[in-house]
């Protein structure tokens, strides 16, 4: 090893994160044009235009999926709807909720706008129904039924003095409400499939649509007729009017006439004429020579929306990869690209000049680069399946790709603009390509390694950096089969003169890459009890490390190929390992989601990063070796910075201090200082620590006058605190007695003016209403069935009475003194045939469970070439296996007290000096 004086690492922290923040759904952009709009599960993703970072995020307390959003034309107001049928106002800037109402709907709530003057608020129900609400004043202004199905759209006509409302649903029909009469005006027909878009003129008086049924029509409002139907050819999810002030000749615009722009599942915007239904210009997309003979139905560049941003004159798009694209107009030029969601990351390495930018592996045919100071993307086309590895050269600006599509492909980044192209390709693989190496010295040559078990070395030309449009054909140097299975990973010595080969038949080898024809063997590693992972060279040592599927790492010497050591942790396959700190420590990342930090002196793990919840497939250090990004199969993308001990001490300062007031809140309520206990669990801003107080405080016998006293003793301001973790803790029936326990004390004792000065004191007991309601109908139906039990108890109490009691009289509703039920030991199970069952039953569980488990055996053998895919099985895999086991475990429950029981019926203790026994 080598023998330096270098200061370990001992930890990293999160520099920044590239998360999920679009996973489908409605997107808006604010008037001013500084924000960008959309959902995400149960939250609305408030992004910087200029930077493209979340920089607002409200979320629904209940975590229920929100189903539809609107933000008012003066941008100062949020409306949102979720699946609890809750309407919810915002003030999205700080976050808070200002008002919650109950929607009317019977069904969620699907489409959702604001008038002209941010007054009036439309809602489309799923229910077939248009709900008009005054957020002013607070109350449903209109109340429009006739809509067949899901109301998926609905719009005010612009000149809100004509008082109109467009709507379209199911039945592709477009209908015109009068607002003033509360009447359908009338429908317009000419779709015959879901209308998905409505545009104005700037008079007002045409309307275009656009559909699915690939035609868009002009309507002239006036007549309420449609003037001209426009076919266009693709499902249309998107249509903008075109100005007539404004020059757009560059996009074909040559006169007057109404032009408009469409996009839809061509993925392409287009510009079309009105009055002679001609497509006068047509978007141009770098779009592979494969891929350009055929249309795809499904293709992932589809777009889903379209939207116009006037003052600075641009368009954006949503594409059906969840991708928010920026245009320029009247030029149409890319302006700027935001990924909303990249599913699983597969690969990820750091790019540019001081790793500016990472460039990132999805399970997708686009690579993506990320700035990482702006988190603007660019999207890059070439490969034509879903892109596996990435390999950078030494000098940062030239790295290579490697797909499912058989190919490989070398890609440069401009030093001054950052733009990325495709400078090389090459394609002799008969399967695909799993892993891809770049040589260390120079940029000479790249090797890939792929399913149909061969390992080839790639020439690369000498003028790619500066190479032009054209993009040069790779040639192969050397091609060798290498291995019995699948190649899982290739790399190259700091040198270029080794190569190593990891494989899915759990070996690893080492080549020369010396000779000019083929690569020579030079030895075998041999240990692993599973598929090799990824093989990685000492940039210092001769020493290789290497990390396989049965979730070990070893260090392996170059020289007689002998085992030096393994490190051991993981509780699952390892599927990166890099050498930092000069080669004197190791990081390996695996499918437990977790980033291990090794000392190779020591043999030890000296940290445990645990930022992702699914395998993580990309590890790679910076240059300077001062940061890390990892990439994982939970979508998100972590770049770690090495802090310094100083920032470490601070940081374990912070949380020696956490666990201090645990300990101290521990030894409070354990003392019975319940007020202090509080006050502590408040102050720590932790909604289950204070409803742990709260539970110990209600344990006691004089629980509800020692629940007033403390909570009355409590600030303003930490009542204000607790009643927002009320809200939390009602949505939850396990919790709902302790919140309703504590609202009565606020409610009883602390009068109604006082409490609506608290701070969103009104939304909180908004958002409280619809899950007490919930609650009480949920103990409605319990007390329901109680009675009836209690019901039942009495009449079978009686049976055995003697004769002279009057059946009339009250029944004795006094405790019994003997118990009701006995069980009879001696008796074995009352039929050998349900024995039988209950044993079969077991073993077919036990050998389910079995074949789950070499299932899961199976799985672990996952090549790299389908690690995109392999999620999937194991779940399914893991959920039969937990549900054979809970199977099993019923069916020695039933044969447990599978028991004849005797039942005792006993009349009332006072008449009864006899029982009857009957054998059931």
């Amino acid at each position: 090893m080598a023998g330096t004086n270098l200061q370990f690492k001992t930890n990293y922290v999160v520099s920044s994160k590239i998360e999920p923040f679009y996973k489908g759904g409605k997107v808006q952009i604010s008037k001013d044009e500084k924000f960008i709009f959309c959902t995400c599960g149960s939250r609305v993703n408030v992004l910087e235009t200029s930077t493209g970072k979340i920089v607002h995020c409200v979320e629904h307390d209940d975590q229920e999926d929100i189903t539809s959003f609107a933000l008012s034309c003066d941008d100062e107001m949020l409306v949102t709807a979720s699946r609890a049928l809750l309407l919810k106002q915002w003030d999205w800037k700080q976050a808070q909720c200002t008002r919650s109402w109950k929607a009317i709907h019977t069904v969620p709530v699907a489409s959702m706008t604001f008038d002209s003057t941010s007054t009036l608020l439309a809602t489309g129900g799923c229910d077939g129904t248009i709900k008009i609400w005054d957020v002013v004043k607070q109350y449903c202004t209109h109340n429009l039924k006739g809509s067949s199905g899901v109301v998926h759209l609905v719009q005010f006509h612009p000149d809100i003095s004509r008082l109109q409302l467009f709507s379209s649903s199911l039945d592709c029909g477009i209908r015109l409400w009068d607002l003033q009469t509360s009447q359908c005006a009338c429908v317009l027909e000419s779709h015959y499939s879901a209308v998905t878009a409505f545009s104005f003129s700037c008079d007002g008086d045409t309307m275009i649509s656009s559909g699915r049924d690939k035609i868009c029509t002009v309507w002239d409002l006036k007549t309420k007729k449609a003037k001209r139907t426009v076919p266009v050819y693709e499902a249309v999810e998107g249509v903008v009017l075109l100005s007539k002030n404004d020059d757009f000749s560059q996009i074909g615009v040559k006169n007057k006439d109404l032009h408009f722009i469409t996009a839809g599942s061509k993925g392409v915007l287009r510009v079309w004429e009105a009055s002679t239904a001609r497509c006068v210009y047509t978007q141009t997309l770098p779009v592979p020579a494969e891929e350009e003979e055929e249309e795809k139905d499904d293709d992932p560049r589809s777009l889903t929306y379209l939207l116009h941003l006037p003052d600075s004159s641009r368009l954006a798009t949503v594409t059906a990869e969840h991708n928010i694209v920026l245009y320029q107009l009247p030029e149409l030029s890319t302006q700027q690209q935001f990924v909303g969601y990249s599913d699983e990351v597969l690969d990820v390495k750091f790019l540019g000049k001081d790793d500016s930018h990472i460039v990132v592996a999805t399970n997708s045919c686009q690579l993506k680069v990320f700035e990482l100071l702006t988190n603007s993307c660019q999207i890059l086309y070439g490969h034509t399946d879903t892109v596996l590895s990435l390999d950078v050269f030494k000098k940062s600006l030239l790295f290579a790709s490697c797909a499912k599509d058989r190919s490989v492909r070398v890609w440069r980044m401009d030093s001054d603009s950052g733009q990325v192209t495709c400078v090389a390709q090459g394609s002799s693989h008969t399967n695909a390509v799993g892993s891809i190496t770049c040589s260390r010295m120079k940029a000479s040559f790249v090797v890939s390694g792929s399913q149909d078990c061969t390992v080839k070395v790639w020439d690369l030309p000498a003028d790619l950096s500066t190479a032009g449009a054209e993009v040069h054909q790779l040639t192969v140097r050397a091609t060798e089969k290498a291995h019995d299975k699948d190649v899982n990973s290739v790399a190259v010595s700091p040198n270029d003169k080794l190569l190593a080969s990891g494989s899915q038949d759990r070996t690893a080898k080492l080549w020369s890459l010396a000779g000019e024809g083929n690569l020579g063997l030079l030895g075998v590693f041999r240990g692993h009890r599973r598929g090799v992972w990824a093989v990685c060279f000492s940039p210092v040592d001769q020493v290789l490390a290497t990390s396989s599927a049965d979730g070990a790492t070893k260090l392996w010497s170059l020289q007689d190929f002998s085992c030096l050591k393994t490190f051991e942790g993981h509780d699952a396959s390892v599927l990166k390992v890099i050498f930092v700190s000069r080669g004197t420590q190791l990081l390996t990342s695996g499918s437990d989601g977790l980033v291990k930090l090794w000392t190779i002196k020591t043999n030890e793990c000296v940290k445990t990063l645990d930022a992702h919840q699914d395998k993580v497939w990309g590890l790679h250090g910076s240059r300077k070796d001062d940061k890390m990004v990892t990439g994982s199969a939970d979508s998100n993308i972590t770049v770690w910075l090495d802090v310094t001990e100083v920032e470490l001490a601070e940081e374990q300062a912070k949380q020696e201090d956490q666990i201090l007031k645990q300990q101290e809140l521990s030894n409070l309520l354990h003392e019975k200082k319940y007020l202090k206990a509080l006050g502590l669990a408040i102050s720590l801003d932790q909604p289950h620590t204070v409803l742990t107080v709260i539970k110990a405080i209600r344990q006691g016998d004089e629980r509800e006058e020692l629940l007033e006293k403390t909570v009355l003793k409590l600030r303003q301001d930490q009542k204000e605190s607790i009643l927002r973790y009320c809200v939390v803790w009602n949505t939850n029936a396990r919790n709902c007695q302790d919140a309703q326990a504590v609202l009565k004390v606020l409610v009883t004792h602390v009068p109604p003016e006082e409490l609506l000065q608290y701070q969103g004191a009104r939304a909180h007991l908004e958002g409280l209403i619809p899950y007490t309601e919930r609650h009480m109908q949920r103990i409605g139906k319990l007390l329901q069935a109680s009675m009836f039990l209690n019901y039942m108890w009495q009449k079978m109490r009686v049976v055995g009475a003697p004769s002279s009691m009057d059946l009339d009289e009250e029944m004795d509703t006094t405790p019994l003194a003997q118990p009701f039920f006995t069980i009879d030991k001696e008796k074995g199970p009352s039929s050998g045939h349900e024995e039988k069952q209950d044993g079969d039953d077991a073993d077919s569980g036990q050998d389910e469970d079995q074949n789950c488990q070499m299932e899961e055996e199976e799985d672990n053998e996952v090549s790299v070439t389908r690690k995109a895919s392999s999620n999937n099985g194991r779940e399914s895999a893991e959920t039969n296996g937990n549900h054979h086991s809970e199977s099993e475990e019923s069916s020695e429950d039933e044969d447990e007290t599978d028991q004849t029981v005797k039942v005792m019926k006993c009349p009332p203790v006072s008449s009864a000096p006899q029982c009857q026994t009957i054998s059931s």
